[in-house]
């Protein structure tokens, strides 16, 4: 029997529940408990909207990790979780084990990564995935066996919608995002290109390596200006691309939902 894993951008989740419970009620232990709740509501739902075989709501651990050792500068500027919140995330996790789904979190890797790292591995092993983030940085990893949910807005994404909404195969995505950066997580990129200047790179030069191996043309000022800054492309492209082989220490069978009383 095929199996299929659901896998849920925790944080992504809770953080846009919580921001609404938040400015709705005045006493944080209440936003607290309503979070938690329509947190469990909601895995509920996408549970009986998928059917998977297996479940799984990865965490992050808040904890500077491998991008922040190269590049200080990760993240800088994002709003941090709230603290009541914080300290509630144990108390989330422990309700989401009541209803038969394991979390999972490490002091030592982001959650894209480890969310990365069990969709490649099911689709290496012919099994589906469905990510459950608004994260746009999941696109990378879409394929036949990648699917990506954004809850609030019940819409799928796969390579086609990628391809439509960008213009750009979801293979060259990290070559894109090396040249404009993502402002949210602070990755600069190359500055003075842009969207539309990157998306004309690629489509003349193929790769970002394409452009680097290209002939100087002192007419195109956006190709001098990648290869300029060429390390600072490669740099961010390091930062863009999901790691997708951190050794996990379980096997799909610990993940199998199996529906509680």
């Amino acid at each position: 029997m095929a199996s299929t894993l659901l896998i849920i951008d925790a944080m992504n989740l809770i953080r846009r529940i919580y921001a609404i419970q938040e400015k709705q009620h005045a006493d944080i232990k209440k936003a607290l408990e309503i979070t938690t709740h329509t947190a469990c509501n909601a895995l509920q739902k996408l549970i009986y909207l998928h059917h998977p075989t297996h479940v799984i709501c990865v965490f992050d651990s808040h904890a500077p990790s491998w991008r922040h050792q190269i590049y200080a500068q990760y993240k800088h500027g994002r709003k941090p979780i709230p603290p009541a919140l914080k300290a509630h995330l144990e108390n989330i996790q422990d309700s989401f084990f009541d209803i038969g789904i394991e979390s999972l979190v490490t002091e030592t890797d982001e959650a894209d990564d480890l969310i990365a790292t069990l969709a490649t591995k099911m689709a290496k092993n012919n099994q589906k995935s469905i990510i459950v983030s608004t994260d746009k940085g999941f696109y990378q990893l879409l394929n036949k066996q990648i699917l990506i949910y954004d809850y609030f807005q019940n819409s799928y994404t796969d390579e086609g919608r990628v391809l439509n909404k960008m213009s750009l195969p979801v293979e060259k995505l990290t070559d894109f995002w090396a040249i404009t950066g993502i402002s949210s997580s602070a990755i600069k990129g190359v500055d003075g290109v842009g969207e539309k200047g990157a998306l004309a790179l690629l489509h003349d030069y193929n790769t970002l390596q394409g452009i680097f191996d290209s002939p100087i043309n002192e007419k195109d000022k956006r190709l001098s200006k990648v290869k300029n800054n060429e390390q600072e492309a490669r740099l961010a492209k390091t930062l863009v691309t999901l790691k997708s082989d951190i050794p996990l220490g379980f096997n799909l069978q610990d993940l199998r939902y199996q529906k509680t009383s």
